[in-house]
């Protein structure tokens, strides 16, 4: 077998020295490792033992010369910068292709992306635009200046939803997460009660295991009801200050959102003959919530039922250029 050169390729989103049992017996056996000596990736070989030679960002086309000529005494590994080395493989493949009898070249993947490693670089990049030297707009944001484009974007995301479109969706959705992003990234700088998009995925992590014991614990739920029932318990025991039925119903929810989320609430509290009562009246809001009451009766949302009436209205009405 001839010889190789090898380019180790690692993903920066998990922590270096992380490589799959391929790359580690690739590194040991082989005779000679290189890499630049201030990356992660070449300080965890190192430090294992491994002698690695140092070499810094020269020219692709100088570095793939030298790499080359030292695989004629064995295999040679590069261990693939953060940067992922432009140029350096066009140099390499432009150098082997000179020779009656080039080495072999293999790219070596050591380690791959977990499922949601790229939120990492979502965290990344929002600490860039914030930190001095990023984006001016950015910096001068506050938690109260977002909240208008929180409410956008959530309405925005709802409405790809219900689209069906899954590109409109994805896009949707992630503006909706650099709401969240943004928002975690301004708390980190609050001068005494500090927190970051860390403590909140901590804080969501806690809460989906504490109210998913049938999963995560010994409580038997076989049932959505049940699930719902078990969930409601385990809240109402976490926030004994909310005394009335009605408390953390947001009031800036749409009228008909908010109508339906209050009908549940009150119905949960068994009083749904209020609700009931109050849909009785003559004026408009009662005829409204027995609207509402209706709705929920045939299991329809009456805030996304208005909503696909309009899209087909809008969707029924000429634009003024396709008059006749």
């Amino acid at each position: 077998m001839s010889a190789r050169v090898v380019l180790l390729v690692t993903t920066p989103r998990i922590a270096p020295g992380l490589l799959t049992r391929e790359a580690w017996r690739t590194l040991e056996q082989a005779y000679a490792v290189w890499g630049r000596p201030d990356e992660p990736q070449v300080a965890a070989v190192v430090e294992t033992g491994l002698d690695v030679l140092a070499r810094e960002a020269d020219d692709p086309a100088q570095l793939a010369r030298d790499l080359v000529a030292a695989s004629e005494a064995g295999d040679v590994v590069w261990v693939g910068s953060s940067d992922g080395d432009p140029g350096l493989s066009d140099a390499i493949a432009v150098e082997v292709s000179r020779l009656p009898e080039p080495p072999d070249v293999e790219l070596l993947i050591g380690s791959f992306d977990v499922p949601g490693a790229r939120l990492l670089d979502v965290v990344a990049v929002m600490d860039r635009l914030r930190s001095p030297g990023g984006c001016p707009w950015d910096a001068e944001q506050t938690h109260s200046s977002l909240v208008p484009y929180l409410l956008e974007e959530a309405h925005e995301a709802v409405e790809a939803i219900e689209s069906g479109d899954p590109a409109h969706m994805q896009e949707e959705l992630g503006d909706l997460l650099l709401q969240v992003a943004f928002q975690s990234r301004v708390a980190q700088e609050h001068p005494s009660r500090p927190f970051g998009i860390d403590d909140v995925a901590g804080g969501l992590v806690d809460k989906l295991v504490r109210r998913h014991p049938h999963v995560f614990a010994d409580v038997d739920a076989e049932t959505a009801e049940q699930v719902a029932a078990n969930w409601d318990a385990i809240k109402s025991g976490e926030k004994p200050h909310r005394s009335h039925p009605l408390d953390g119903v947001p009031a800036a929810l749409p009228a008909l959102a908010r109508a339906d989320k209050v009908v549940s609430r009150l119905e949960k509290a068994g009083r749904g003959d209020v609700v009931a009562a109050a849909a009785t009246g003559d004026d408009l809001g009662a005829r409204l919530l027995a609207l509402v009451l209706a709705a929920r009766a045939e299991g329809v949302d009456a805030e996304a039922a208005l909503r696909a009436t309009l899209r087909r209205l809008h969707d029924d009405v000429a634009s003024p250029g396709e008059t006749d």
